[in-house]
């Protein structure tokens, strides 16, 4: 399991597919003409007790969308973001107070479509220094992290199911204590741990 930044880098360089939530639900069928909006989510890793820990946040229960899910700093791309990458950092500058100058971008992992009509990017990104986390209101109800070791591996992972729409809906699970993080963003961990895995 990884305990170096250096293992994340080379798990960005192997080649794999990209994701979405019907991996697991190949039976789902699909509006016709939708269209995908673009997005970024921040994979922020820093330094916890010398060890990498991923931050999370988990989205304020009064949302309409997603309330109370577990997620990464991150949302769509807006006219005045020049890339995704952008995005994400510009978003996770808003909601948890992560200044972009202290992200060292490492790279991008392949998209993820979502149900709800997303292409999403997955920007990994060091961060280099401490920072005071600031929660936006009304949108973020807590951050934490999460060790990098934890959410990478394989074995930590199970698929679950419920019904969405009238329909069964798989999807992937990592937990971790009392934070239940499923869905895109641990389909997206899932990605990332099978890229460490053959590193």
């Amino acid at each position: 399991m990884p305990d170096s930044i250096g293992q994340v880098i080379r798990a960005v360089g192997q080649n794999s597919s990209a994701s979405s939530d019907f991996d697991l639900n190949p039976d789902i069928v699909l509006p016709k003409g939708r269209t995908l909006r673009p997005a970024g989510v921040l994979i922020a890793i820093e330094q916890r007790e010398g060890k990498p820990h991923v931050i999370f946040t988990k989205r304020s229960s009064h949302l309409k969308h997603h309330p109370g899910q577990i997620a990464f700093p991150g949302g769509k791309q807006e006219d005045n973001d020049a890339t995704v990458v952008e995005a994400a950092l510009r978003e996770a500058q808003e909601e948890i107070g992560l200044p972009s100058p202290i992200v060292e971008v490492l790279g991008t992992l392949p998209t993820h479509e979502t149900v709800t009509g997303f292409v999403v990017t997955p920007v990994l990104g060091k961060v280099r220094k401490s920072f005071e986390i600031i929660s936006e209101p009304g949108e973020v109800e807590d951050v934490f992290s999460v060790p990098l070791a934890h959410v990478t591996n394989p074995a930590r992972f199970s698929i679950q199911s419920r019904l969405w729409n009238g329909m069964q809906r798989n999807y992937y699970t990592v937990p971790f204590g009392p934070y239940y993080i499923w869905g895109a963003t641990a389909r997206i961990l899932r990605g990332l741990a099978d890229r460490i895995h053959v590193s």
